[in-house]
């Protein structure tokens, strides 16, 4: 097996900054903190980047662009009840990796105006998303909701998908950075969001929905529900992950 090559300063910098906003808070960090946790001179630091914003706007665009490409289900394909449950599990997951950008969000949004208008953005996404989920359950019969209705109904799942990191954060401050003790509250996201929807549901989803509340419907990866790849094997496509198994 090749040796890896080693990680640029710059990746490695980003990096550590991601871990460190994660940990203890993104206000709390400066670029000497960073400097002497990469064992490196501030001046080695400002060569790649000029300050702290810089560092913040070129993870978030990872971020971003990460977000956009799981905004999105694979193409001509409706999704079940079950499905989006896990889907919305898979993204709790995702969001925790950049849980800074949530837990410090309105603190970064009235200081960086590049954060300020993309995650607008972003949020606009989500809201668009829930929307377009919505719209494909009322055309199968599966829902039953006017398109104001709709708009409330996706306007608070993408208002509660955005701020529950938030809610976890005032819930479990010394737990936060643990995901394995906050997993299953994590994952109550799912149960959340699903359930503004629930009112409104009819037929196989509205028994889908109570069968996954009971605990009789057993709950299932995200990456279960993608198509394999014709150009891959059960075994490969399993280890895929959701993002590149579309």
């Amino acid at each position: 097996m090749e040796a890896k090559p080693p990680r640029r300063t710059r990746e490695r910098i980003l990096e550590l900054s991601l871990k460190l906003f994660n940990d203890i808070g993104e206000p709390n960090v400066t670029t000497t903190t960073i400097a002497e946790e990469m064992e490196i001179s501030p001046g080695n630091l400002y060569y790649h980047f000029r300050n702290k914003d810089d560092i913040i706007n070129s993870i978030f665009a990872q971020f971003e662009q990460q977000i956009q490409k799981r905004l999105r289900f694979p193409d001509d394909h409706r999704p079940t009840i079950d499905e989006m449950w896990s889907y919305l599990q898979y993204m709790a997951d995702f969001l925790w990796t950049y849980r800074f950008l949530y837990r410090d969000l309105n603190d970064l949004l009235a200081r960086n105006r590049t954060l300020e208008t993309h995650f607008k953005q972003i949020i606009t996404h989500k809201v668009r998303f829930a929307h377009q989920l919505c719209e494909a359950l009322v055309a199968d019969g599966e829902m039953v909701a006017t398109p104001g209705e709709i708009d409330v109904i996706a306007t608070n799942m993408g208002l509660l998908a955005t701020y529950w990191l938030s809610y976890q954060y005032v819930m479990n401050p010394r737990k936060y950075n643990d995901q394995e003790a906050i997993r299953s509250e994590l994952h109550q996201a799912s149960l959340n969001i699903i359930s503004i929807m629930a009112p409104y549901l009819r037929g196989r989803s509205r028994q889908l929905f109570d069968d996954l509340v009971s605990g009789k419907l057993p709950k299932r990866q995200f990456a279960d529900f993608l198509p394999q790849r014709e150009d891959a094997s059960p075994a490969a496509s399993k280890n895929d992950s959701p993002k590149d198994s579309r």
